[in-house]
């Protein structure tokens, strides 16, 4: 089974913790939202006030409102709430912060989500009947001016939202027991049902490894039938474990049946027979390295210094310079041998110095190198280029095609849901702006937009299109004001696309002898939403590039640096997303594909998808699509692998050879090459030129050889009666360093 695979049911498992996350955050703040800005008079009924509290819209499968000194319930409304464990009292304090939700068990044998909200309810006033049942209103303690109590919903837990064909999701808490099951019928579900031990063992799986940071992970199954099981479980739990959700301890737990891969080539022997070949290449240039450098570069060590032996004092080895100087190599090592054979024989007396000759160009120590870095890149180049390439046809599997599609869906679905809670929150805050005053209107803009860090500018406009209000930054563009409300895109051309989610502000109720209310209340909330929080919707680990674009497919978010209403990178990648369109009336489907980013075949693939944002709901009909393309490489398939490892191996090859070689030419080459043009200088009769050893290798004691015989020819010429004297001259060093 590919690696890829694995991974991809990881990250899918963490896209829907995500979610699930979201969504329960999203439900958590919702209901102390609507606590927070519920105004109850003093007389209200606890059933009114218990109405007024449930937010709208809202998934609630039933609430009720407690008595914290008592824990007794005042009102009810849905089904019982399971408060079983729910400590009122101490749950109603307010130095405790937000109360996290709970998932309990309840008498239906469904587990439920509990939502806790705090609520301040003014007493009645003194003057009010003494004799109306207390248990029937909101009165406590007469001196106090208002009374706490303690707000509780319950809902069903939601199961997480999977894509993909085959695939199941679970959601298990922390002891391993399902809370809910995604889809709740067909075989998908017999299946999963069907591998009882993996809820658990996901569970144990998370809670340990919570405490590490390692929050995902997945499982290979058994095969059967044909198939493999992929798992992938991941915790709902935040980066920094301080939101509503992570507390409760919930594992999301995925799984799907895929086909194993077929078998590839055996590449054990292409690896064996590589290896072998590298080994004959290495012993190969060791031989030639040795054979023409380094052993007469040694013979030529030995020749010098038994020369400088003979022209000392001691009579009895003069006969060392009998002997003649074996001229062995080619190149340089020859050219020097023949110029200390010459000084040998200057020194006897038998010749004199030769006359300098223009030496024409031929291959040596230079080219001996050169050759041998080109037999070693003619093992790593092959490698590094040819070998192993991936066929076009047989890169990557279909279910890899397919978890790439999964996961655009994925990624489309959060976007949508993002939009459409904001849109959802945004109603909420137009009903809160109808008939406030200004000032209570500028208090509702500004805790929205801190409940929300996606909008960037929340404004109001009146009826004629002025903006009356405004928080957070300059909008910009403006909306002309919609008729109802939704989402819609503002602009379609500039540096920064615009984006706004909008909701009519619902007119009071008439007074006697004025105008209507809409004649003078204003007309619409909007709220602009900042396009860099859309770049991280779309952002997710593992899915490559990922652009959200308009109808024309024009990108106005990515996860990586765009310019505003720019095309696509590719054509291919527009003909993909073209796929996606709906027929008049529909809502469009997904596509994916494997595309060639190249121009030749094989070249640059990558595993591409699209998926339109909404089917239904306010972004619906926007047009929208969330498109994603990976490199093909950047999966962990076979392969890849192989080809990974093919090209390592060239590399490596490649760059040892060329450091090895390249020292060899600094510490062995250059002074060699030097070291010949001193020799052949003195042998052409320079006897000015002052010699000096710079290493302490074979070339270094040359060189010293060569000082000594020149002192010695200088002290012949002398005895003989030569003209010239030995003046000094400027020193040359023979074997220096670059």
């Amino acid at each position: 089974m590919p690696q890829a695979l694995s991974d991809a049911e990881r990250q899918i498992a963490q896209d829907a913790a995500d979610s699930v996350g979201t969504s329960i955050n999203a439900s958590a703040r919702s209901v102390r939202r609507s606590a927070a800005s519920a105004t109850p008079a003093g007389s209200s009924k606890p059933a009114t006030v218990l109405r007024s509290l449930l937010p709208t819209g809202h998934p609630a499968a039933g609430g009720v409102l407690l008595d914290p000194r008592t824990g007794k319930p005042l009102a009810a409304s849905g089904e019982k709430v399971p408060l079983t464990g729910v400590d009122a009292k101490d749950l109603a304090r307010p130095d405790t912060g937000n109360i996290a939700p709970r998932v309990v068990a309840s008498g239906t044998g469904a587990p439920r989500m509990l939502l806790f909200a705090r609520v301040s309810v003014p007493v009645a006033d003194r003057k009010q009947d003494e004799n109306q049942d207390q248990a029937g209103d909101l009165r406590g303690d007469q001196d106090a001016e208002e009374r706490g109590l303690l707000f509780v919903v319950s809902e069903k837990v939601a199961a997480p939202a999977v894509y993909g064909a085959g695939r199941t999701g679970q959601l298990v808490d922390r002891n391993g027991k399902v809370c809910a099951s995604a889809p709740t019928t067909g075989a998908a579900l017999a299946a999963a049902t069907g591998h009882r031990a993996l809820p658990a063992a996901a569970a144990n799986a998370a809670n340990t490894s919570v405490h590490t940071g390692d929050v995902s992970g997945s499982v290979l199954g058994d095969g059967r039938h044909g198939l493999r099981r992929v798992t992938g479980w991941a915790s709902v739990v935040s980066e920094d474990g301080k939101d509503d959700a992570s507390g409760l301890g919930l594992t999301v737990l995925t799984a799907r049946e895929v086909p194993p891969a077929k078998a590839g080539a055996d590449h054990m022997w292409f690896a064996l027979v590589a290896a072998g070949a590298l080994v004959v290449i290495a012993v190969l240039v060791t031989l030639a390295l040795w054979g023409t450098m380094q052993r007469p570069l040694l013979r030529l060590h030995l020749s010098a210094a038994r020369l400088a032996r003979g022209v000392g004092e001691v009579p009895e080895r003069r006969a060392e310079l009998a002997r003649p100087v074996p001229v062995l190599g080619f190149g340089e090592p020859g050219r020097a041998g023949r110029a200390l054979e010459s000084i040998r024989r200057q020194l006897l007396g038998e010749t004199g110095p030769e006359p300098a000759q223009e030496v024409r160009r031929r291959p040596g120590v230079r080219a001996l190198v050169l050759v041998c870095a080109l037999v070693i890149a003619a093992w790593g180049v092959p490698l590094l280029f040819l070998l192993n390439r991936v066929p076009a046809a047989k890169a990557v599997p279909a279910a890899a095609v397919a978890d790439q599609q999964a996961r655009t869906e994925a990624a489309a679905d959060r976007v949508q849901r993002s939009l459409g809670g904001s849109r959802t929150d945004l109603a909420a805050a137009a009903s809160a702006l109808s008939g406030a005053s200004r000032e209570r209107a500028a208090e509702v803009l500004r805790r929205e937009r801190a409940d929300h860090p996606m909008f960037r500018s929340l404004y109001v406009l009146d009826r004629t299109g002025a903006l009356v209000q405004q928080v957070g930054k300059q909008p910009v563009r403006p909306l002309v004001p919609p008729i109802g409300g939704g989402i819609t895109q503002v602009n379609t051309s500039g540096k920064i696309p615009a984006i706004a989610a909008y909701a009519r502000i619902p007119a009071p109720g008439k007074a006697k002898g004025a105008r209507k209310a809409e004649d003078t209340a204003p007309a619409v909330v909007v709220a602009e939403i900042g396009v860099d929080v859309l770049d991280d919707l779309v952002s997710r680990p593992g899915l490559g590039s990922v652009w959200l674009t308009d109808e024309r497919h024009r990108v106005l978010a990515a996860s990586a640096g765009f310019e505003a209403f720019q095309s696509l990178p590719s054509r291919r990648l527009t003909r993909l997303v073209a796929k996606t369109d709906a027929a008049p009336g529909g809502a469009g489907k997904s596509a994916s594909a494997v595309l060639h980013a190249g121009t030749s075949p094989g070249e640059g693939l990558s595993v591409a998808a699209a998926a339109p944002l909404a089917q239904k709901g306010p972004a619906a009909g926007l047009g929208w699509r969330v498109v994603s393309a990976e490199p093909a490489a950047a999966l962990k398939l076979a392969a890849y692998q192989v080809q990974a490892r093919t090209m390592l191996a060239g590399l490596l090859a490649l760059t040892a050879g060329g450091a090895c070689l390249g020292w060899l030419h600094i510490v062995v080459v250059r002074p060699l090459r030097t070291l010949t043009g001193c020799a052949e200088r003195l042998a052409a009769g320079d006897r000015r030129t002052v010699l000096f050893p710079v290493h302490h290798d074979e070339c270094g004691s040359v060189t010293r050889s060569l000082e000594l015989l020149r002192q010695a020819l200088v002290e012949r010429d002398r005895g003989a009666g030569a003209d010239l004297a030995a003046v000094p001259a400027p020193s040359f060093q023979c074997d220096s360093a670059p």
